[in-house]
């Protein structure tokens, strides 16, 4: 006894208190995000640094994808965040204000263990988006610094080793702290958005002062296709490999509680982000697609050309100098490298609001430094394994955002419908179909995004039931509350207490007088002691930790307490130990001893919250409390 009291007391190591710092805060925050909050313009900049830097090759993207037809195909894009994503997502952040986002809006679709499946599958999708996000950005960071001219000569070759290090960099950010990530991000896309503002307008300058161009391009339109009809049907059928360009909504709404205000404000400023940020990058997506169309030959977006993958920079390098495209060279770089912060954002409020709810996560996925240096180690490996290639990551990118934007717009068609709402519904249910039609010609297109993210889906599931099974005899209730009824039995309670364990069948009074007389045979329980019967019944096993709510109920001259939870053996072990510090003597339960394979005992027990309460209980019980001296009698015969 005395060494383990020593133990106890033994401090925890300087590491793994920094790690957990923070932890039974975050913890209580989960709900309503970090003590330090940010005006939503700050918060936007932090989610846009991912929407917005796909300005860097997202008009290669469409060049590449519609050539001449770029600039129609990029409005229809637009048209499609504007009028289908936006309304969706502003749908999402008022409904969902706690940055759950569509997921919790879906979660309860399914019954019990097949709505946290169906949830494990969402993250598998959205951590597909956030992961990928974070390998993408740097790694096309990384490509830019290799192209630069001014890029010395001993980083050639070196792909994997700069990704690691920009990635390496990106968690220290994040280790130090939520404003300091979001502090550079404000910074970051200022400069960019502002040094593309300067690009685009000059070229736009001289496609003004050069007619000509716009001519020329007018006559390629009518010598390549018969007829309008058929520009605006390849521009629909190519617009799903635009998709890139629509990232950073589901992150927008992931991080609502980093918004200052209370409810109805956060909501307000969730709103706000998401329109303006849209609005944004649509100006730039059509103004960019027009003047990198027009201006840069055909040939230069091919590989190995000099706008491949850098159109901007292409032109800031040729209508402003070295000097400024180097400029620009380097804000592009910074803010690709950054783009990850989002993803990562994401990612650290998403998480905990699901996986430890669900049991599914050791409970230190509740502190964000672990989680952190987490997503970073995966992060590496994906990029040790795709050797840093773009283009690699490009496809399960595509299909992280799509899967997480349909489920988004059926989430909104259903919440519409269950109100009544009938033009909202057939709006939705549009929007639904488009992007179902989106994803579902990107997945043919590209099915190796299909692939990657059945690994991550695959991951999750098995590392969450692992977690799930190991962690099942945790006390698994967070408090008890008994019912005036039942304290009144407690209060009547004389010396100890000895409830006898009731599997309900009947309930009539044979049933309790047979198991009391069980009880005094094989206990040798005095018949003048007091005894109450405990029952439990199991609601949703699937769930992981409950409050438990224990009923008084007086049948047939008997008293009972009733309860209902998600595991028997953890609420019984759990109503000891309230009835032990409520009365300060250990109370004593009554078992007999289950029947049948102990094998399928367990598996009844994960699943179904039953299985061979006995042992269980006990087990429950001896982790809870290791004194024994205090710890709860349980009799089985």
């Amino acid at each position: 006894m005395a060494r383990r009291r020593q133990l106890a007391s033994t401090p925890e190591s300087p590491l793994r208190t920094w790690l957990l710092e923070g932890l039974q805060t975050d913890r209580e925050q989960i709900e309503h995000g970090p003590h330090v909050k940010h005006p939503w313009w700050r918060v936007m900049c932090l989610t846009g640094v991912d929407y917005f830097s796909t300005l860097g090759y997202q008009p290669g993207i469409a060049a590449l994808a519609a050539g001449v037809l770029s600039p129609l195909a990029t409005i229809f894009l637009v048209a499609l965040t504007l009028f289908g994503a936006l309304p969706v997502y502003r749908r999402v952040a008022e409904e969902s204000p706690y940055g759950q986002g569509s997921i919790a809006m879906l979660e309860h679709l399914a019954p019990q263990w097949w709505g946290k499946l169906f949830v494990l599958t969402l993250l598998g999708f959205a951590a597909t988006d956030f992961v990928i996000t974070m390998t993408l950005s740097a790694a096309d960071a990384t490509a830019h610094i290799l192209e630069n001219p001014f890029a010395p000569q001993w980083l050639e070759g070196q792909r994997v080793p700069v990704t690691l290090f920009l990635l390496a960099l990106l968690g220290g950010v994040f280790l130090v702290g939520f404003t300091e990530a979001i502090g550079i991000a404000v910074l970051l896309v200022f400069l960019y958005l502002g040094l593309n503002a300067i690009v685009v307008g000059s070229a736009i300058t001289h496609v003004l002062e050069t007619p000509g161009l716009v001519v020329n391009w007018q006559n390629m339109l009518t010598a390549t296709y018969s007829s309008p009809i058929a520009m605006i049907g390849l521009s629909l059928v190519v617009m799903p490999k635009l998709a890139l360009g629509m990232s950073g909504f589901e992150t927008g709404v992931a991080v609502m509680p980093i918004i200052e205000g209370d409810l109805r404000q956060r909501i307000k400023g969730a709103k706000r982000l998401l329109t303006v940020a849209a609005l944004i990058m649509s100006v730039f997506l059509i103004l960019s697609s027009f003047v990198t169309t027009v201006l840069i030959p055909p040939e230069e977006f091919q590989p190995g050309g000099k706008a491949n993958g850098r159109s901007l920079a292409y032109l800031a390098h040729g209508f402003l100098g070295e000097w400024f495209g180097t400029l620009y060279d380097v804000s592009t770089i910074a803010i690709l490298w950054f783009a990850g912060a989002s993803a990562m954002a994401g990612l650290i409020n998403l998480v905990p609001r699901y996986l430890p709810r669900y049991g599914m996560a050791p409970e230190w996925t509740g502190a964000v430094r672990p989680l952190v240096l987490g997503f970073s180690l995966i992060a590496f490996t994906i990029t040790i394994i795709f050797d840093a290639d773009v283009v690699a990551q490009g496809g399960a990118y595509a299909t992280g955002v799509l899967v997480l934007m349909l489920s988004a717009a059926v989430a909104v068609t259903l919440s519409v419908h269950k109100r009544g709402l009938r033009r909202a519904r057939l709006g939705f249910g549009l929007i639904s179909a488009v992007l179902a039609y989106t994803l579902v010609d990107n997945v043919i297109e590209r099915p190796e995004g299909v692939k990657i993210a059945s690994f991550f889906i695959a991951t999750i599931i098995v590392t969450s039931l692992i977690s799930r099974a190991t962690r099942s005899t945790e006390l698994r209730v967070t408090e008890t509350h008994l019912d005036p009824l039942a304290e009144r039995f407690v209060n009547e309670a004389c010396g100890e207490i000895h409830v006898i364990a009731n599997e309900p069948h009947r309930r009539d009074q044979a049933e309790y007088n047979d198991k009391l007389r069980e009880v005094w045979l094989n206990h040798r329980l005095r018949s003048s002691e007091p005894v109450m019967f405990v029952e439990g019944t199991v609601l949703d096993a699937s769930e992981f930790k409950t409050e438990l709510r224990v009923k008084g109920e007086e049948l047939y001259g008997h008293q009972i307490l009733r309860f209902e939870s998600s595991a028997i053996p953890n609420s019984l072990a759990a109503l000891l130990l309230y009835l032990r510090d409520r009365t300060g003597g250990a109370p004593h339960i009554y078992f007999h001893w289950a029947e049948g394979n102990p094998v399928v005992a367990m598996l009844r027990y994960l699943l179904f919250g039953g299985g061979d309460v006995p042992a269980l209980t006990r087990e429950v019980v001896r982790k809870a409390e290791p004194d024994l001296e205090r710890r709860p009698r349980v009799h089985v015969s």
